[in-house]
């Protein structure tokens, strides 16, 4: 194992323990209530949210309000190494399985995001993110940004956020954070 990879370990396992301790009802309505407020500014735009697994803060009441004004989508995993693809969803959509243990729409058009609600797993204040280790928002950013404009949105509680992360040339930077303490405009 590298010292890097090492130090990405130790700070997701910090971070999973924050993050299980700030969830709680009151913090998800307020983390709502700001990414709305970010998002409706962008209403009719396409838009990627990520169906919540584990302890992740819940971004499916903003995707809902939104999908009403323009297409939204959830993250497909294509395969090991790729970047995602976007399916249409919508409250109504049938779901499956995907891997990881999120759900999928089962049917969908494929969408090209111009705002993409990225989870987290830790944050810093200057933007750099810390997520699962599989590389699939990095490579998904990266190469959204090089087709023009994309607005990448780190959605996570406050309690997440560290002083400083492991970071590699190949992380795609954050354009702002929401919480449910607030907006971090970078």
């Amino acid at each position: 194992m590298t010292d890097l990879t090492e130090l990405k370990a130790a700070a997701r396992k910090a971070a999973f323990a924050r993050r299980k301790a700030a969830r709680n009802a009151e913090a998800d309505a307020q983390a709502v209530a700001n990414l709305l407020s970010v998002l409706m500014p962008h209403k009719g735009k396409p838009m990627a949210g990520y169906m919540p697994i584990r302890t992740e803060v819940d971004p499916l009441p903003a995707m809902a309000a939104l999908q009403a004004f323009g297409p939204v989508g959830v993250p497909v995993i294509e395969g090991e190494g790729l970047p995602l693809t976007f399916k249409s969803w919508t409250p109504e959509a049938e779901m499956v399985d995907g891997p990881f243990g999120a759900k999928i729409p089962a049917k969908g058009a494929l969408i090209i995001p111009q705002i993409v609600i990225v989870p987290l797993v830790a944050f810093t204040k200057t933007g750099e993110r810390l997520g699962y280790g599989g590389g699939f928002y990095d490579r998904t950013l990266e190469g959204l940004r090089a087709r023009g404009p994309v607005q990448a949105i780190g959605y996570a509680y406050a309690a997440q956020e560290a002083d400083s992360l492991p970071m590699e040339q190949t992380d795609q930077p954050l354009d702002l954070i929401v919480t449910d303490q607030g907006v971090l405009t970078l």
